[in-house]
């Protein structure tokens, strides 16, 4: 089974996105470390906060130009759907599958941290945007468009603005 602990690695240099990210990682722990009888209730907690977790990030896109589809947003949504049938399935007694998907779910993390998620940190630097307050301090700084992408430069050509923006 893939663990995955916490590492400066993961860290994106956002202090609210990091406290998040390594509760994140500290309820994957829960879960892959639970006996059978304590399984699902673990699970159900990483299961609310990854819905919070998720939402805030989708928040804080919403608030600095990032259309409603993007792919970022959108593998929440996917991530999250899946969590939940896991839910499911553990409740009818498929507890296997929770332990396969802590296990997936501790590979996938990281790469989204450092992808998606990062692009995110630095957008969010770049506009001065306060993920306490929700204020843009600079908002002369957001895109004229909205950013249809994951924010990254791997993601699509609209999605690297933001990187693009940072680097000019």
């Amino acid at each position: 089974m893939a663990q995955l602990e916490w590492s400066d690695a993961l860290a994106l240099d956002l202090p609210l996105m990091d406290h998040t990210h390594r509760e994140f990682v500290d309820l994957l722990a829960a879960v892959e470390q639970a006996d059978d009888a304590s399984v699902l209730t673990t699970w159900k907690a990483l299961v609310e906060h990854t819905d919070h977790h998720f939402a805030q990030e989708d928040d804080w896109m919403a608030s600095t130009r990032f259309a409603s589809g993007n792919c970022h947003s959108m593998q929440h949504k996917v991530v999250l759907q899946v969590m939940r049938e896991g839910t499911q399935r553990a409740e009818q007694g498929d507890l296997k599958v929770l332990r396969v998907m802590a296990s997936e779910l501790a590979l996938w993390f990281p790469q989204h941290a450092q992808s998606m998620d990062a692009a995110l940190a630095l957008h969010l630097r770049r506009v001065g945007f306060d993920p306490a307050s929700g204020v843009v301090h600079a908002p002369q700084a957001l895109p004229s468009e909205l950013i249809h992408g994951c924010g990254g430069a791997t993601c699509s050509d609209e999605a690297s603005a933001p990187q693009a923006a940072a680097t000019a």
